[in-house]
């Protein structure tokens, strides 16, 4: 056995106490002594707040004090009313609410972004172990032997084995000292944030789609309805042109024109068939089932357009999940400045090591054959040729591109609230004026059939007649899905109801607006006008749907 315990040897106290310098190609590491080490951890421990880098502040961004294109909507009573993330059943549809509750378990998009939040915070939690000691153990057992003999000799004698069994434990911590773990952890938490903001906005743009598409389909349901009674209209004026024709009262070429006419609508309703069948299919996919899974019944009723709280334009920095997503994003790319600029400073790693190393088996645990060491390391790069200049001009350009397209994205979701709302105005207007021109051309209709019949006049006026009412039927019912359409748009515009988490709330995201009333539009159907009010806030309705007949 040795003279010294291999943790005893003067050797081994040489190597742990004594200042030992090493040079690598990187940087520079310092082994200190016992006393300094206590002092440069003292002093980790007092630096263990210091983080370099900006510290956030959301970017301001001017949304205005009110919507431009809300005038002429009065205040709302009560005042509470706001949207819910259950936005859908506004429109009172049990089949659509049926739809939206399958979306929510079945959407592969949906899927996808939830998947990629877990990603996030899993990555969060990779970035924040850094904080923490790392403590490993390892075991080793070997045997070894040689030969021994003179060199230019040819006469060699037998060699020993010997052999060495090693326990040991380690435990190293690299001080947080500039704070880049810590900088590291805000931007892992800020990407969490935004990709929660990306799972509710993608599943608004999916609730968004699916609306859109289920009132498309109801329109043309109704566009089917209109055009049976058309076509079964058509075949009566037929059946009478032909008897007329036959009784000599009539002449040939007005048979062909009511044969053409009613052929021309025939036509027309096939060719619902395929627009339909693509709806239907598009649907399909949004609630996760294959085409030929799925099939939505006809309904008699394309719905109505319901009131809408639209509140005020600062709101949408909180309630709409992509803006909320882009201002989350900003404040990772802010954090990151901090982790390029931490690079400028020495690293110190804190590490200890001990265990049992021992030449015989049967003392390899024993207290004479234990060995340990603790010791500070401090290590900086010197030269790198400006890769962390670079890597911060890098991390502040990647900044200044977030908040632009922050701002961007903030002013967008503005824009589109603002042409939502003036389209659902003018098309409430436009609504009104389409109803009274189309009563207007069915009592056209009426009269020049009568005048028909009575022999007045030749069936090419009442051609023309019924295809002019034909189109001011379809018109109207444009401009009724139309209106719904917008209005399932100003409402994802608006955020669908959805709320940030309280991680998410007004410390980062910004201050809340000014609590005030929600007004609700107040719209003369008959007249098609607008009564101007005052309010923080507005809800827009103008009307009810009306289905043509």
């Amino acid at each position: 056995m040795a003279k010294y315990p291999l943790d005893k040897s003067p050797a081994r106290r040489a190597s742990v106490y004594e200042g030992r310098r090493s040079s690598g190609r990187h940087g520079v590491s310092v082994r200190l002594s016992g006393a300094r080490g206590l002092a440069v951890f003292c002093m980790a421990v007092l630096l263990a707040g210091c983080a370099v880098g900006p510290d956030y502040h959301r970017p301001a961004v001017d949304m205005g004090q009110q919507y431009k294109e809300v005038k002429g909507w009065v205040q709302a009573k009560p005042a509470g009313v706001s949207l819910h993330d259950d936005w859908w059943r506004l429109y009172r549809d049990p089949v659509l609410d049926g739809l939206m509750h399958t979306l929510q378990d079945a959407n592969l998009s949906v899927a996808q972004s939830e998947a990629q939040y877990r990603e996030a915070r899993a990555a969060l939690e990779s970035t924040r172990a850094g904080l923490f000691p790392t403590v490993g153990l390892s075991s080793s057992a070997a045997r070894a032997g040689g030969g021994t003999g003179q060199s230019g000799s040819s006469n060699f004698s037998g060699g020993g084995t010997s052999s060495s069994y090693v326990l040991s434990g380690t435990v190293t911590w690299e001080a947080d000292l500039w704070g880049k773990v810590r900088r590291s952890v805000e931007a892992g938490q800020a990407e969490l944030q935004a990709s929660a903001a990306d799972v509710a906005a993608t599943r608004l743009s999916m609730e968004s789609t699916l609306a859109q598409d289920y009132f498309q389909l109801r329109a043309l349901d109704a566009e089917k309805r209109m055009y049976q009674q058309t076509v079964a209209a058509y075949e009566r004026s037929l059946k009478v042109t032909v008897n007329r024709y036959n009784a000599g009262v009539s002449a040939k070429a007005d048979v062909a024109s009511a044969q053409t006419q009613l052929e021309n609508a025939r036509a027309q309703m096939q060719a619902l068939e395929w627009q339909r069948a693509q709806y239907e299919h598009a649907i399909a996919v949004l609630i996760g089932k294959p085409p030929s899974r799925f099939s939505l019944a006809e309904a008699q009723s394309i719905g109505i357009v319901p009131i809408i709280p639209v509140g005020l334009p600062s709101q949408l920095l909180q309630r709409r999940p992509d803006v909320a997503a882009a201002e989350r994003r900003t404040a990772e790319a802010n954090a990151k400045i901090g982790v390029a600029q931490a690079a400028w400073f020495p690293d110190l790693t804190l590490s200890a090591q001990g265990g049992f190393r021992s030449g015989e088996w049967v003392n390899w645990l024993t207290a004479p054959m234990r060995f340990w060491s603790l010791g500070p390391e401090l290590a900086m790069t010197l030269f790198d040729a400006g890769a962390r200049s670079a890597q911060v001009e890098q991390a502040q350009a990647a900044y200044d591109a977030q908040v632009a397209s922050y701002r961007l994205t903030a002013l967008t979701a503005l824009r589109e609230a603002e042409d939502y709302m003036v389209q659902l105005r003018v098309l409430a207007r436009q609504q009104v004026t389409q109803n009274r021109a189309l009563a207007a051309a069915r009592e056209s209709l009426r009269l020049t059939t009568n005048q028909y019949d009575a022999g007045l006049i030749d069936y090419l006026s009442v051609a023309v007649v019924q295809a002019s009412t034909l189109s001011t039927e379809r018109a109207a019912l444009s401009v009724t899905v139309d209106r719904l359409v917008a209005s399932v748009q100003l409402i994802a515009a608006l955020g669908g109801g959805w709320a940030p988490a309280p991680a998410m709330d007004t410390a980062t995201i910004g201050a809340k607006a000014a609590p005030g009333s929600i007004g609700t539009a107040s719209t003369d159907v008959k007249e098609g006008t607008t009564s101007a009010g005052a309010g923080n806030g507005a809800s827009v309705t103008q009307g009810s749907a009306q289905e043509p007949r």
